[in-house]
């Protein structure tokens, strides 16, 4: 079955993609599998994001998430072994991680930003008003590949949107004495809940004790992906970069100064609108994304009136150049 893609509406990147003749998610994987290298060329043709609709099936048949996920590297993480909460992880499939605000996980949504929306009305996606980009597990060294992002129950249409920016058109677009810094810039990144936020800085809250696979990890601001060989920017913001040794290797640390300012500068650049998708989620939607050249931002919903339940997967096994030969940073004997 060929596949065919139709760019995104409202994007500048990513793309609409199915399979001909594929009327469900089985024969969708299905055709996949036949095909193993067709959505990969596709995502990195499209700077990094896939979205593929009508996926409902997954929901009955989780296994089809996993079969799928195995296309697109050598590892799908078993979330069992890597030290996740049990009640996070998918008691049939221990490679999807659950993201909810439902019982058993209790994961609360993002607060909604001040002020709710921008002057002209629209929904912010800009940073500093719109906190919390990032990329997944970039306290994570080698970091991950991709992930797979599927909505068995979303939020209401205009809550819970889930934004992406393309790093890669960022990078390209980048005044000429801003890509000069951020070249060589070397990035500080470090697990959520450690005390090492800006907010908790700023509130001075003592850090928490990190063990020996929880240390902060060094990333280069801009990566080379090892299959397309473009260039694309690399960080986080607040919640995943340590701002008591950081952001930035190098410049003095701390929410007050040069890495500071720097960091705001590069992203609020990076999530401009044009660089930006904000995702409506349907029901059985099915999102592609590389975490190597895309970054992304969950948005408010009303827990208190609608659950949320949604899988991921994630895959790794090729990180760059960079990364040859690493040991996982976050696990004991590798």
């Amino acid at each position: 079955m060929p596949l065919n893609t139709q760019p995104l509406a409202g994007a500048s990147f990513g793309c609409l993609v199915e399979f001909t003749g594929a009327r469900d998610a089985r024969a969708v994987v299905a055709a996949a599998e036949a095909d193993p290298d067709a959505l990969t060329d596709a995502l990195y043709a499209a700077n990094g994001f896939l979205l593929l609709k009508r996926m409902h099936g997954i929901s009955e048949e989780p296994a089809l998430l996993n079969r799928l996920s195995c296309l697109f590297g050598e590892e799908v993480e078993n979330y069992r072994e890597t030290g996740m909460r049990p009640t996070s992880v998918h008691t049939e499939v221990p490679e999807i991680l659950i993201v909810s605000n439902m019982p058993p996980v209790d994961r609360p949504p993002p607060k909604r930003p001040e002020p709710p929306l921008t002057a002209d009305g629209k929904l912010p996606v800009q940073f500093p008003h719109r906190r919390g980009w990032h990329t997944d597990q970039s306290y994570r060294r080698p970091p991950p590949d991709i992930s797979l992002f599927y909505a068995t129950i979303p939020s209401p249409k205009g809550q819970g949107q889930t934004l992406y920016a393309d790093c890669i058109a960022a990078y390209e677009a980048l005044p000429p004495a801003l890509k000069t810094k951020v070249d060589d810039l070397v990035g500080i990144h470090v697990r959520p809940g450690s005390g090492r936020t800006e907010d908790a800085v700023r509130a001075g809250d003592t850090p928490v004790p990190l063990g020996p696979y929880e240390q902060p990890q060094r990333q280069p601001v801009v990566r080379t992906h090892p299959v397309s060989g473009k260039r694309s920017l690399y960080l986080c913001e607040a919640g995943q970069m340590d701002w008591t040794i950081g952001p930035f290797v190098g410049m003095e640390p701390g929410p007050d100064d040069e890495g500071a300012r720097l960091l705001y500068e590069i992203m609020s650049h990076l999530t401009q609108p044009k660089f930006v998708y904000v995702h409506e989620w349907d029901k059985g939607d099915l999102v592609i994304y590389d975490n190597r050249t895309t970054l992304h931002a969950a948005t408010w919903f009303d827990a208190e009136k609608h659950g949320r339940l949604m899988w991921r997967t994630t895959i790794s096994g090729n990180p760059g150049a960079e990364y040859e030969g690493e040991r996982k940073s976050w696990l004991a004997g590798e």
